[in-house]
């Protein structure tokens, strides 16, 4: 280690000099608005947090969104492995280039939702997710389309991979 050499030893009295004629022992003039003026803290803050009403265009609550229609029912929707097998074995199959559809008729008279997605074929899980949201949204727009049909159906979508990145507008266009 390379020793720091001072033109003078920082001992004794010259310790004392040196620190009278570098160092300050001045205390700095206190701020009029401190922080803490008091020592219980800023009394003019109110004792709870209030955010006052915002002005201007609002960011959509995704919860009023979700209950409000934009969600796909869950009588609508396949949610068990017994439900998947049954259409695999007994349903019919569409292969599509974006994805396998299997498709079933069932006695509820609704038409019934189910999405795969599998690592092999799509990915990493933002783009299995991805891939899930939009077909899933391309069912919901092609209600009214499927509502004119004369009995209910169970449908798998089976997504294959990613597809076009030109958005859901596209994949849309493709699922129908």
């Amino acid at each position: 280690m390379k020793s720091i050499d001072y033109p003078f030893s920082l001992q004794g009295e010259r310790m004392d000099k040196y620190a009278k004629k570098n160092i300050s022992t001045e205390q700095p003039p206190t701020r009029e608005e401190a922080r803490l003026s008091r020592p219980d803290g800023d009394q003019k803050r109110p004792g709870r947090a209030e955010t006052p009403p915002s002005q201007g265009p609002q960011e959509a609550d995704a919860a009023a969104l979700l209950s409000s229609g934009f969600r796909l029912p869950k009588d609508c929707r396949l949610r068990r492995s017994s439900e998947f097998q049954l259409v695999y074995k007994r349903g019919n199959r569409l292969n599509g280039e974006f994805m396998t559809v299997f498709l079933m008729p069932n006695s509820l008279g609704l038409q019934r939702l189910g999405i795969t997605a599998s690592r092999k074929g799509i990915g990493k899980a933002f783009a299995r997710n991805r891939a899930k949201r939009l077909l899933r949204e391309a069912f919901r727009l092609s209600k009214a389309e499927l509502a004119e049909l004369s009995k209910g159906y169970d449908w798998v979508f089976n997504a294959r991979h990613a597809g076009p990145v030109a958005g859901p507008g596209h994949r849309v266009e493709c699922c129908r």
